[in-house]
């Protein structure tokens, strides 16, 4: 997407970032040639959840269908400033979410401004039933919220969006290009995240028109993740070139295996609203204990003993690690994308 990536560049380039980040690729690439974790440098690309807690009951989500085990909670103003006053050299961007509705924390645009004015580029993905204050929202200094909207009906949509309003999202899309143009600004570039689903897939063109109607920036086709037999009943699409998986009755596997890298155990770390470290979004209940930014800094626990042996892991045998299985890695979950608003 060539207008986020121009944000991205004038916003975010600083060298001691730049050089940051050559150090963690290169000590990637060099595990990869050598097969032994090697770690460089301070994670690039920061995720860090709000809340857990989200206003939809989606039924493949573990929030929402409240699989989730760890405790749930808001993120605290004080934890989120401490992450950002230590990440702020190094880091290009944070990612605001993980399990929950980010703009359910009361302090989300305040932590966004926070950001934002720090130079670190700001990306949120957002369900859209909420009640957005639009131009709060653009003077915040977000570069870039997706929002998912995945029906062209309010029966199509909230078969997976429970409990959503199909009308509530698409007056606050309204609402945020209004404030734009008001505002003259060009943030945030507004990205329409459309899973395809069975219920769904026969709406592509009809939310191709919509999405142009609303002057949204970028329409993005998404592949679903599915977890059981269930699953593949209920919500797999029926034209396999929407899927991210190989089907042989009940069971499913990802097209392209299960390869002996990860990316992001590299370059993203993760930290939940309480402030433990996680070593992806994958691991959604906090299994592997690493520590908290609370008592240590989220460089030192990216650096640590713990991190250390899940890395070296990932490198012999990724499939012995159970979230593993059914990851993004390697996998291409953007199945299309138009750009609307150029």
């Amino acid at each position: 997407m060539l207008n986020e990536n121009i944000r991205f560049i004038r916003k975010s380039f600083r060298i001691p970032r730049l050089i940051n980040a050559i150090k963690v690729y290169l000590s990637y690439f060099l595990s990869l040639i050598f097969r032994k974790t090697i770690y460089w440098g301070s994670p690039p690309i920061v995720m860090i959840e709000p809340t857990n807690i989200c206003n939809l009951k989606c039924p493949l989500c573990p929030t929402g269908n409240n699989t989730l085990k760890r405790s749930k909670g808001f993120m605290s103003f004080d934890v989120f400033k401490k992450i950002i006053d230590e990440i702020r050299s190094t880091a290009f961007m944070i990612v605001l979410w993980n399990q929950g509705e980010p703009y359910l924390n009361k302090d989300f645009s305040k932590m966004v401004k926070y950001a934002s004015d720090r130079g670190l580029f700001t990306l949120v993905s957002t369900n859209g039933n909420i009640d957005f204050e639009a131009e709060e929202i653009v003077n915040s200094g977000l570069d870039s919220m997706i929002i998912s909207l995945d029906g062209t009906t309010q029966e199509t949509y909230n078969k997976y969006r429970v409990n959503g309003e199909l009308k509530k999202i698409i007056e606050n899309v309204r609402k945020l290009i209004a404030a734009r143009k008001k505002l003259n600004k060009r943030n945030p570039l507004l990205r329409w995240q459309f899973l395809v689903m069975k219920h769904n897939e026969h709406e592509i063109d009809e939310i191709k028109k919509i999405a142009s109607e609303l002057e949204v920036d970028n329409l993005e086709l998404k592949s679903l993740q599915i977890y059981s037999k269930d699953d593949i009943k209920n919500f797999l699409p029926e034209n396999p070139k929407y899927r991210r998986y190989k089907v042989s009755g009940d069971n499913f596997e990802l097209k392209f295996g299960i390869k002996n890298r990860c990316r992001r155990i590299w370059t993203n770390a993760v930290v939940n609203w309480d402030g433990e470290v996680a070593i992806c979004c994958f691991d959604k209940d906090g299994d592997f204990k690493i520590g908290n930014v609370q008592d240590s800094s989220l460089n030192k626990l990216w650096k640590s003993a713990a991190v250390k042996k899940i890395r070296q892991q990932i490198l012999t045998d990724r499939k012995q690690i159970p979230i593993c299985r059914n990851c993004l890695e390697g996998v291409k979950i953007k199945l299309e994308e138009t750009k609307i608003n150029r």
